[in-house]
């Protein structure tokens, strides 16, 4: 195993070594004559075959696509690598891993490098240029706003910075990390990170599991930030919540921020129902636009007192939003079996496929909950059903999976909207893997 070590663990090249090429640099036109300014830089050769899903974007070189690796001594973790072809021909350049599966994360391709010399084979400017894009998206997007303050700065492979994840709520970015490069550029991300206007505190969150499969162990890696707070305020389309950054996740599902809003638009007098509400946001936006009465049912205590919290923190009436710990399949059993029905039910349970190996695990217990939701949803009512699962959304089975749900029922189903995450989720289609959240909201009959 791997254990990192920062900040000496943090590999970059010196200004001196970035001097000692850039006078010869600076007349290369092409990735291959740029490395060849690069002494020791060593060369992924993929197999014959394996290569044109690369050239179209895809940023993940799995090792199964590898040929050979030519470079004395050969690479470590963390190096920056030529990607190339069967005929030795650069495709681009990416971070080597010797112990992941990926073996190399895609970086810039080689007609990228070509029109951008000055971030060719440099991560530090490559990093730099990235964010510079993934802020201006989001500020292109109205965000952050007076009425919004959370949202998605960088989505991973949809910013073009595959295994980096970050989350701004307020005053707070919130890191998930997920490669070892990412790890080993901490400082470079966190400096960026601190150059943005309002950004106070950065709370970094590794996704241990993962990165022990990347060949790191971080378990005992603390923040670096001795101020953290526990939980902060945001905004989110005029509705305040409070974050809990010991939360799922990065704290908040701010993908989900589009959704809520319609939630909001088409609750006036309505009787509405948030399963699985973590914090409320579905009911929160129920309760702003105008609801009769609003319920959230939730199996876990911590974020049923985040949800009570939003409900004091935005004043709603108390006597027409409620919230109850209980399990979601229990709860509307029993609710089925009092013939108790709502005019608008939501159901976004947690990840039920983490995997694809459970797809068809998962595919049942889906099909059961929404075979219960659809139960519960009055006749002519509205079902917001959603899944987080990868595997679910790119399997494109979630609607044949509904459709068995109503078969179960005895119900009767007509699809009024599909959504997905939020727009600051971009996703690469050269990458369809980046897409996760399926959406519908349905008319139950």
């Amino acid at each position: 195993m791997l254990a990192i070590q920062l900040p000496a663990r943090l590999v970059v090249r010196s200004i001196t070594s970035f001097s000692s090429t850039s006078t010869t640099a600076a007349t290369a036109t092409t990735l291959q004559e740029i490395a060849a300014t690069r002494k020791g830089l060593a060369k992924v050769v993929l197999k014959k075959g394996k290569t044109q899903i690369f050239r179209d974007g895809s940023p993940m070189v799995y090792s199964g696509a590898v040929d050979r690796i030519i470079g004395r001594p050969p690479p470590k973790t963390g190096d920056i690598v030529l990607v190339a072809d069967g005929l030795e021909k650069p495709i681009g350049w990416g971070l080597y891993n010797s112990v992941s599966m990926f073996c190399v994360r895609l970086m810039q391709l080689e007609e990228e490098a070509t029109r951008d010399l000055n971030c060719a084979l440099d991560m530090e400017k490559l990093l730099e240029t990235r964010f510079d894009a993934a802020i201006e998206l989001r500020r292109s997007l109205g965000l952050p706003s007076v009425d919004t303050t959370a949202y998605r700065l960088i989505n991973s492979e949809g910013d073009r910075l595959s295994g980096l994840i970050i989350d701004v709520f307020g005053d707070v970015a919130v890191v998930a990390s997920s490669a070892a490069w990412v790890e080993q550029y901490k400082s470079v991300i966190e400096l960026h990170i601190r150059t943005m206007k309002n950004i106070k505190h950065i709370k970094w969150r590794p996704s241990i599991d993962i990165l022990k499969e990347e060949g790191l162990d971080i378990s005992d890696q603390t923040d670096s930030d001795s101020s953290m707070l526990s939980e902060v305020k945001v905004m989110e389309n005029g509705i305040c919540y409070n974050v809990s950054l010991a939360g799922q996740k990065t704290g908040f599902y701010a993908d989900q921020r589009e959704n809520r809003r319609l939630i909001s638009l088409i609750s006036k007098d309505q009787k509405v129902l948030d399963v699985c509400c973590y914090s409320g946001g579905f009911a929160l936006n129920a309760a702003k636009g105008g609801a009769e009465y609003v319920s959230g049912i939730d199996s876990s205590s911590p974020a049923l007192e985040l949800a009570e919290e939003n409900v004091c923190l935005n004043k709603f009436n108390p006597e027409k939003i409620s919230f109850m710990r209980k399990d979601a399949t229990e709860f509307m059993k029993e609710a089925a079996s009092r013939q108790e029905v709502w005019d608008i039910v939501i159901l976004d349970p947690p990840k039920l496929a983490p995997r694809r190996k459970v797809l068809q695990n998962a595919s049942g217990m889906y099909r059961n909950l929404n075979s219960l939701a659809m139960k519960i949803t009055k006749k002519g009512g509205l079902l917001m059903t959603c899944s987080c699962s990868g595997a679910i959304t790119q399997s494109g089975t979630f609607l044949r999976i509904l459709q068995g749900a109503a078969s179960m029922a005895g119900r009767k189903i007509t699809i009024l909207r599909q959504a997905g995450a939020a727009c600051d989720h971009p996703i690469d289609p050269s990458y369809p893997e980046g897409a996760y959240l399926t959406n519908y909201l349905l008319r139950v009959l």
